[in-house]
């Protein structure tokens, strides 16, 4: 039975209204302060190399009739994002110049954190596959995060190309595989549809709602998350494995980052490039190590120790409970928690609002938080 934890919400709040950018008061809303409120530049948001990346099919090799893409190397699969982004920016523009509310944006900018982290290098070592030291643009199969990337990126760009909405056959396309676990991954539409039929199934629900040319951005957003959340479910099963690379504390992250995510589907965070680009601010800068333990990473900010204690916390929690239920009512916060070893900090004031939740969620969002207040003593 699960343990219903009101303070929980604190925590799932706290993150929500930070990468929300709702508030900008670190002395009254220390865990909700981020670094800023909006770009200089809306290019300064982009992902690294953007520019250079390919951005129309024909950049893309030609074999026997076919546009041949090695989603393995990092331009080249940063370039499909590219081609999303530019076939779906007509179907946004209503919303903002620039393509800026485009909410697909989310996909390459997160992809663009994996590749400036390191995330995308092979872990074992025993190549030079995306490090510095060998080839930096190389996309690691042994990478849990280019594994999990690669869920959200072969299916959202095939099914486009099913749904019609980049203006190519669905036959015209194909994906070199890697050099090892080849069945765990579909390489066309039609590979796809056979191996994942209910996640290309959910993103060509998503395109064709795209191309409905909605009004509503809230309502592509619930279709772009269930799509979202269908292909992780795949990627949850078939790469488990992949942990046992990694030191413990960036393992544990890549859990924690795992079940956030199921927290960010529900209120349907708005995925647009600036939204995004603030996100990223409060992820980590590096691979984790052994011995980084937040909120005491000296190299990180204090923003990002925060949001690093907070998902590692949201994921101990769960794994004790086996579920986290979002209620309302003033959180009661022990004054010490020394079996999930979270270091409490003396007079630290979490306080947030329900309109942080409900500009992000918009009003349809299914979870709601009611204002509350916590002190930590």
């Amino acid at each position: 039975m699960p343990l219903h934890l009101s303070w929980t919400s604190v925590i799932v709040g706290c993150i929500s209204a930070s990468l929300a950018g709702i508030f900008n008061n670190s002395d009254l809303y220390p865990c909700l302060w981020k670094e800023s409120s909006e770009t200089s530049n809306i290019s300064d948001a982009y992902p690294p190399l953007w520019k250079e990346s390919p951005g129309e099919f024909s950049d893309y090799k030609v074999e026997n009739g076919k546009y041949v893409i090695n989603v393995w190397h990092y331009l080249e699969r940063m370039g499909t994002y590219k081609i999303l982004l530019n076939k779906t920016a007509k179907y946004f523009e209503k919303f903002a110049p620039e393509n800026e509310q485009n909410i697909l944006w989310g996909l390459p900018v997160h992809h663009g954190w994996q590749y400036y982290t390191g995330r995308l290098a092979d872990p074992t070592q025993r190549t030079g596959c995306g490090h510095e030291s060998g080839d930096h643009l190389c996309i690691s199969v042994d990478s849990w995060w280019a594994d999990f990337n690669y869920y959200l990126s072969a299916m959202p760009f095939l099914a486009a190309i099913d749904s019609g909405i980049m203006g190519i056959s669905s036959d015209n396309v194909t994906f070199l595989p890697p050099s090892k676990d080849q069945m765990s991954f579909c390489y066309n539409v039609s590979s796809c549809h056979s191996s994942f039929p209910e996640a290309m199934k959910k993103w060509n629900e998503f395109y064709q709602h795209v191309k409905s040319c909605s009004d509503n951005l809230d309502d592509l957003l619930k279709y772009l998350w269930a799509a979202h959340v269908s292909s992780l479910k795949i990627a949850h099963k078939n790469f488990h494995d992949r942990l046992k690379y990694y030191s413990k504390q960036e393992a544990d992250f890549e859990r924690s980052w795992a079940l956030f995510v199921d927290y960010l589907a529900p209120p349907r965070f708005p995925t647009t490039l600036t939204r995004m680009y603030e996100f990223q601010k409060g992820l980590p800068t590096r691979m984790l190590a052994s011995g980084d333990i937040a909120p005491f990473i000296k190299d990180f900010t204090g923003f990002q120790n925060t949001v690093l204690l907070a998902l590692n916390f949201i994921r101990k929690v769960h794994e004790y409970t086996g579920t986290i239920v979002i209620i309302t009512g003033p959180p009661k916060l022990p004054r010490t928690s020394s079996h999930l070893k979270i270091p409490i900090r003396s007079h630290l004031q979490i306080s947030f609002v329900v309109r942080s939740i409900q500009s992000l969620s918009r009003e349809s969002a299914s979870v709601k938080v009611a204002s509350c207040s916590a002190q930590w003593l």
